[in-house]
């Protein structure tokens, strides 16, 4: 179990590498007012201080999307079962110790409720 000091550093590290702060929220309820969850994930998944899945992924109508990692489409034939899909968001490393995807919410980059609006956005893909 890591000390609070080395667990803070551990995220803010990958908070650094995905290009944000992991301890400032970029999606406020009042941003989010009246949106749905899909919606309320797309927010998450393409905002540069949090989700950034465009750092690594070619998805949706993207701007800039890297090639790290595999596209996000067809998503329901990937994943049936939105837990499988929520598990590899939360910690891809589980499935795959050498997975260059951070494990989001397992280092706190998203929180619980930010890795579910993001796992319902990614299952529509």
């Amino acid at each position: 179990m890591l000390k609070p000091l080395k667990k803070a550093i551990a995220v803010n590290a990958v908070a650094a590498m995905l290009g944000g702060l992991a301890l400032t929220s970029a999606v406020t309820a009042g941003e989010t007012a009246g949106m749905s969850a899909v919606e309320k994930g797309k927010k998450v998944a393409v905002d540069r201080r949090k989700g950034n899945c465009l750092a690594c992924h070619v998805m949706d109508d993207g701007a800039l999307p890297g090639n790290i990692g595999p596209p996000l489409v067809a998503m329901k034939a990937r994943f049936p079962g939105k837990g499988e899909l929520r598990d590899q968001i939360w910690g891809a490393t589980k499935k795959n110790p050498h997975s260059m995807m951070p494990p989001f919410g397992k280092h706190g980059v998203l929180t619980e409720e930010e890795v579910d609006v993001v796992t319902e956005y990614i299952h529509t893909l």
